[in-house]
Formats: C-alpha cells, sequence, structure tokens
C-alpha cells in the first residue's frame, strides 16, 4: 500500500503500540487518528515495569525480536525521540543455588547465541560489581546494553511527535466492511463514524471483544512495589537484578508451572528516582489490586537477595492487567482474509520493550516493506477464530 498524505489510518488503542503505530505511520505520510477508550496509557502501558529487556525472553523468536526492540529504542534515543526518556544499563540475573546456576548457565548459551552481549561473573566478582548482595548469591549472569523507560513517558513523546489526532472516551462499537477484497472502510465509534483507509488494532484486551478472541487472549494480573528513596544503596547496584525464578515465572525455560499457580518471579530494579521498584506476580486473573500474602512474599524475597532492603520502607504497592495469548506469542500481522486491517497485540509484560518495534512493522506492513523480524511466528492466522465482526 502507497501512503500519501490523503490516505487515512485509525488506530484503536493508544498503549505503547498503538502510540508507536502513530508516530511511524505518520512518519511515513498517513493521516492518523487514534481512539482510545479511556487515555492514553491508561492500561498495562502505564503499569508496566519499564523493562527494556531480552534477558528474560524465551529462546526463539521472542529472544530474536527482542534484541532488535532493544536496538529500536537506541536507535530512537540517538535520533533523539527517546532522549531522556531511554536509560541503557545492564542486567544482572543472580543465581542463589546450584539448580539456579543450571538454569542460568543455559540460559547464557541461548543469549550468546542471539548476538547479547552477556559476562558471567562468578561468586567474588558478581560481589564486587553489585554491593550489599546476600551471601547466599552464587553468581550472576551480566547482560549488557540493556535499559529501563517508564511507559506514560514514552507514550507522550510518541502522540506529540506523531501529531495524530486521539480520540479519549471513544470506545468501537462496530466495523463497516465492504468491496471485493474485504477492506474495512470504516469504524463505527461511540462518537460517531469514522471512515479510514488503514485500520490498526492494538487495543490489548479490547482485542478480545473486537475480534472474537475468547480462549485465545486472556488478562494476567501482575503485582509490584515501589519504596522510599534510598540512594546509598540504590548506589550500588548498577542495574536491575533478576532472580533466575523470575525465568521459570515466565516460561522462559523449559520448566512449566500449572496456569492456576500464583507465579513469583523476583526483580529488583534501582530507578533513577533513588527508588527501588520490586515486582512481581504472574496471576491468571484480570481481577485487579494488590494483596497482603503477595506483597509479603515479594518483600522476603527482596530482602532475601539484598538484606539491606529490610531498612527501606514501602511507599505502595500497584497491579496491572496485562493481555496474554494461549502460546505466549503476542499477534503481530495481517488480520485473516483483509487487506487493510492489521493487528499487533498480546504482548503480556514485553510491550514496552517490543511496542515501538511493533509500530515500525505496522507501517512496514501498510507500505508493503520487508518487516524488521519475520513475522510468521507471531501471525494472527495461527488462531482460526479471529474474525472482524461486522
Amino acid at each position: 500500500m502507497a501512503a500519501t498524505i490523503q490516505q487515512r489510518a485509525v488506530i484503536v488503542g493508544a498503549g505503547i503500540v498503538g502510540a508507536a503505530s502513530a508516530y511511524f505511520l505518520a512518519r511515513a505520510g498517513f493521516k492518523v487518528t487514534i481512539l482510545e477508550a479511556m487515555a492514553p496509557a491508561a492500561g498495562a502501558t502505564g503499569s508496566a515495569d519499564g523493562a527494556v529487556s531480552v534477558a528474560s525472553k524465551k529462546p526463539g523468536p521472542m529472544m530474536e525480536a527482542a534484541v532488535e526492540g532493544v536496538k529500536l529504542y537506541r536507535e530512537l534515543r540517538d535520533e533523539g525521540l527517546f532522549d531522556n526518556l531511554f536509560k541503557e544499563r545492564s542486567t544482572f540475573m543472580v543465581a542463589q543455588g546450584e539448580a539456579e546456576e543450571a538454569v542460568l548457565e543455559k540460559h547464557r548459551a541461548a543469549l550468546s547465541a542471539s548476538g547479547v552481549a552477556v559476562e558471567h561473573l562468578g561468586r567474588d566478582a558478581t560481589h564486587a560489581k553489585i554491593r550489599n548482595l546476600s551471601e547466599q548469591v552464587r553468581s550472576a549472569m551480566e547482560v549488557k546494553g540493556e535499559g529501563h523507560a517508564i511507559g506514560f513517558e514514552l507514550v507522550n513523546r510518541l502522540l506529540a511527535a506523531s501529531g495524530a489526532q486521539v480520540r479519549r472516551g471513544c470506545s468501537v462499537n462496530d466495523f463497516v466492511v465492504g468491496g471485493q477484497s474485504r477492506s474495512v472502510s470504516a469504524v463505527i465509534t461511540s462518537k460517531g463514524k469514522l471512515d479510514c483507509d488503514l485500520l490498526v488494532l492494538a487495543a490489548g484486551g479490547g482485542s478480545v471483544r473486537l475480534l472474537g478472541l475468547n480462549g485465545v487472549l486472556r488478562g494476567r494480573k501482575g503485582q509490584m512495589l515501589v519504596t522510599e528513596r534510598a540512594p546509598s544503596l540504590n548506589a550500588g547496584i548498577p542495574g536491575s537484578l533478576m532472580s533466575c525464578r523470575y525465568l521459570i515465572s515466565k516460561d522462559s525455560t523449559d520448566t512449566k508451572m500449572d496456569a492456576t499457580q500464583r507465579r513469583f518471579g523476583l526483580v529488583i530494579d534501582p530507578l533513577r528516582t533513588g527508588q527501588f521498584l520490586i515486582g512481581g506476580t504472574r496471576e491468571e486473573t484480570e481481577i485487579g489490586g494488590t494483596d497482603i500474602e503477595a506483597v509479603r512474599r515479594l518483600l522476603i524475597e527482596a530482602v532475601d537477595m539484598v538484606p539491606q532492603l529490610a531498612n527501606v520502607r514501602l511507599l505502595r504497592t500497584f497491579s496491572g492487567i496485562r493481555t496474554a495469548t494461549e502460546d505466549g506469542r503476542p499477534l503481530i500481522g495481517r488480520v485473516p482474509g483483509f487487506d487493510n486491517a492489521l493487528l499487533a497485540t498480546g504482548f503480556e509484560g514485553d510491550g514496552i520493550c517490543l511496542g515501538p518495534l511493533a509500530g515500525r512493522m505496522m507501517s512496514q506492513l501498510a507500505l508493503g516493506q520487508r518487516t524488521t523480524i519475520d513475522l510468521a511466528a507471531f501471525d494472527p492466522a495461527r488462531f482460526p477464530s479471529l474474525r472482524i465482526a461486522a
């Protein structure tokens, strides 16, 4: 599809994926309108941990996508778009027992094979590089060149740079479909009809209703904690600390857990403010809120890794609902049967890392260009129930 200034793109959803799609499509010459049922970054993007990271990704398509996702963050920072938003730093994957060291070594090999710069740190090197760790920490792996960015700040920057019109509090009720080529010619919203030449669906959990994806997409809650400022302790930790248990909680290894279980995967993230972000849980529920048992366990595990955190007060707890797919891979590509409808949803906890990349690929698909990565593993057509209700 050749873009001209007259072509109208309608994007459903103003999270990180929708905002990035707006930026790249506007840059390609589309006139962009974004429809948002609430407000920009009001969903998973606004409650994300901000990790721009390959470290925890499952080997294969997700790891390959994350490598390109982090690379794009650096490009956009160097171009000025993400200046002062993307903070580059390492992730330290920490092993506290023999079994965890075995998991760490296997994951190190996978990361290295994907071209990620990693360094194994033995006990002495780990404690020399990261101060105030528990003596239980046996080793670590430094995953270099990763980073952190705050979701709502990214969305605000992308939307401002795109010049897109954002219609807040505007829900989508239906689509107008016609023509032999099966095109979406208009979107019926709570605020009226809107004609379009291109439709991009980046609605997160809202995609379930719009595309008949019950059972394919599901909400997963994550609980997280934020501490008071502790600048001295913060300064001794040069990057995000991630327990090897986090890999298991994400199914990033061959170890599987029952889908009904509440999963815990410890991450201790030293924020720019001098505070710490501590997470998190993965829970098969769309009921928001935090609970004392989850908060208690996260704090115990955090103090187990960094004992001095016992002297730092907890300021607040929060939760977010992430949209996951049943096979663990997001849906990125063309809506089957339509020549002008694109889909990008189901990123779960990887939306911040992969959002800008997904947005760029929405533009590449719209222009008929080769996408940055092969999208075969993410093709929405792998779920036959997917449809546009019209």
